[in-house]
């Protein structure tokens, strides 16, 4: 039994998907295949049940992926020990972003992180939530900066903090905007985000717990301009409280008064790297820069 062959078999079954799991782990569909077939093999059971275009666990599969996910800590932490004897991390770490960096604190992080590991490359990428999430999911980056209700459960989890946003909408909307209902608001003319975007996601939710859904015009996939664009008079859109209420006391927009649409900012990982040296470190950082003190 070989570690490459365990890596193929909790990859695959987190990805659901032979294709998707060549591609995270930088090999060939038949590469894949032929591990997984070869690990069946010498444990006795088969793990998938084979179908076009995607795999499912089997009842074997199922009882034996918590145990190879084990086995894969264990090997991943007996490396990092090992390399933090070595008196050095080196490589590359590639972290996420979701939001401007003074949201994210990214400097303060960037700087700790460049100081207590200098011979470590590190690389940033923006990105829309759940395309970040998918990457950390299939291996592309070892973490990366995430808002939404709720963090993946597929994923591990730092939570930094609770956000909130609000509905806000052009001046001139006015006495009709803040008397709205919400069958009113969702016939306004809304300014929307794509799909895998984090506002995105809040704001569908957020009608879709009324029954209804709003009615957008436009969709910006640039959401830091999102304000540029209520105050040009386009129309509503969801935006952070602290902003909001900056531009409102400045009376550039009006906020409707009745909800506070709470988010989470976290930072998402997985398993199967949380003791690399580099994330380990990265946590401790964020842990420092965020004054997030562990339960």
């Amino acid at each position: 039994m070989e570690m490459y062959q365990l890596r193929a078999f909790v990859t695959a079954a987190t990805l659901g998907s032979v294709t998707r799991t060549a591609e995270a782990l930088h090999v060939t569909q038949p590469a894949v295949t032929a591990q997984i077939k070869a690990l069946e093999e010498e444990l006795g059971v088969a793990l998938f049940d084979r179908r076009p275009g995607r795999i499912s666990l089997t009842r074997a599969g199922e009882s034996l992926l918590s145990d190879a996910q084990k086995v894969l800590d264990a090997a991943g932490f007996l490396q990092g020990r090992a390399k933090e004897l070595q008196g050095e991390v080196t490589g590359q770490l590639l972290i996420g972003t979701v939001a401007d960096p003074d949201t994210l604190r990214l400097g303060s992080l960037l700087r700790a992180l460049v100081a207590a590991l200098p011979l470590l490359e590190i690389k940033t990428r923006y990105g829309l939530a759940q395309d970040l999430c998918e990457q950390v999911m299939s291996g592309g980056m070892q973490g990366a900066f995430y808002i939404a209700a709720n963090m993946p459960r597929e994923l591990e989890a730092l939570v930094l903090q609770t956000q909130h946003y609000r509905i806000v909408a052009p001046v001139v909307y006015g006495k009709k905007f803040l008397q709205a209902g919400w069958r009113d608001l969702a016939q306004m003319p809304w300014i929307g985000a794509p799909v895998q975007h984090h506002i995105q996601t809040l704001l569908l939710a957020l009608f879709a717990r009324q029954g209804l859904a709003p009615h957008q015009v436009l969709e910006a996939d640039a959401m830091a301009a999102s304000d540029s664009l209520v105050r040009a008079g386009l129309g509503l859109s969801l935006l952070r409280e602290d902003k909001a209420m900056e531009l409102a006391e400045r009376n550039e927009l009006v906020i409707w008064p009745h909800v506070r649409v709470p988010a989470q900012l976290g930072f998402i990982y997985s398993r199967t790297t949380e003791h690399d040296p580099a994330l380990v470190a990265t946590l401790s950082q964020l842990r420092r820069v965020w004054g997030v003190v562990d339960a």
